[in-house]
């Protein structure tokens, strides 16, 4: 009885997980250093409403952001300074690519679809570090979901509504 209670309670807790993911990152690791291949997961519209643009916040650190092309949907990418000079396969770095906006094409609200940018991460990010990736979801009639919350020290995505999605830097593989 003790045993079938536990099933059901996990059960209920990763049910509840997933219903608060809505935009979240297919690969929740990458060592620093490389190259990070993010596929942002879109399930669901706005509260019924289709999505008609996906703006995504390049956060820094992530250098030589490229997005890849979708059938049906326009690209923008919003080109800024970064807040200090990175290094990158030798070479300083000082500004880059820090919005990638996919529009123009629908995803309805019962339809799923993902969308795929490609950075390098700064080899000067330490393991251990959490990089969120903040996404603006705009849907027909104006509807928008803002997946921009990140936790404050002491706090984890689960205790937010919309949490940013995010991955974890961790140590390169020794071979």
């Amino acid at each position: 009885m003790l045993k079938s209670m536990a099933i059901a309670f996990a059960a209920a807790v990763c049910a509840a997980g997933a219903a608060s993911a809505h935009i979240t990152l297919e690969q929740s690791q990458t060592p620093s250093g490389k190259a990070y291949k993010a596929v942002l997961r879109v399930g669901h519209g706005c509260e019924g409403k289709a999505t008609i643009k996906i703006r995504v916040k390049i956060p820094e650190g992530l250098l030589s952001a490229k997005p890849m092309p979708k059938s049906g949907w326009s690209i923008e990418k919003v080109n800024a300074a970064y807040e200090k000079s990175y290094d990158l396969y030798g070479k300083p770095v000082r500004e880059g690519v820090s919005e990638i906006i996919w529009s123009g094409g629908t995803l309805a609200d019962d339809e799923y679809d993902e969308f795929v940018f490609r950075a390098t991460v700064a080899k000067e990010i330490p393991p251990g570090t959490r990089i969120y990736v903040p996404v603006v979801q705009e849907c027909a009639e104006g509807a928008v979901e803002r997946w921009i919350e990140v936790p404050a020290a002491g706090k984890s995505p689960d205790d937010y509504e919309t949490p940013a999605p995010y991955f974890d830097v961790v140590e390169q593989p020794r071979s």
